[in-house]
């Protein structure tokens, strides 16, 4: 069975960090492309940061530059986003996601991705 769990969400006050997690089974994530995407209220789900499993390439919307990094642990099959400085504007509720066709330039289309997990929340507050 195909799966897709994040964890490590919370509440953290403004300049907070936190490190979110993608634990996939049923596959391997070496075979795909994993995007991370949250949604606000109110707001259309966005992407936040992709990355290649196999090769670890990366790519990171204009939010997240600077922010959050983006890494893989090929051993326990996760994916990790380490999100820094966090801001109020970085609440929502987090998804990891895997795209079937791999890396390439679709990546970022969320309509691309085949599998996706349960979510997180991020709530940064003072």
């Amino acid at each position: 069975q195909v799966q897709l769990v994040e964890s490590g969400g919370g509440s953290v006050q403004p300049g907070g960090s936190l490190r979110l997690s993608c634990a996939a089974s049923g596959f391997t994530l070496d075979d795909y492309a994993i995007g991370w995407f949250r949604q606000a209220p109110g707001k259309e789900r966005e992407g936040v940061s992709y990355i290649a499993a196999s090769h670890g390439n990366t790519v990171y919307a204009d939010s997240a530059k600077g922010r959050f990094t983006v890494s893989r642990d090929r051993a326990k099959n996760t994916v990790h986003l380490r999100m820094n400085s966090l801001n109020p504007d970085d609440t929502g509720v987090y998804y990891c996601a895997a795209n079937l066709r791999g890396w390439g330039p679709w990546i970022q289309s969320i309509d691309g991705y085949d599998y996706w997990g349960q979510g997180t929340q991020v709530t940064v507050s003072s």
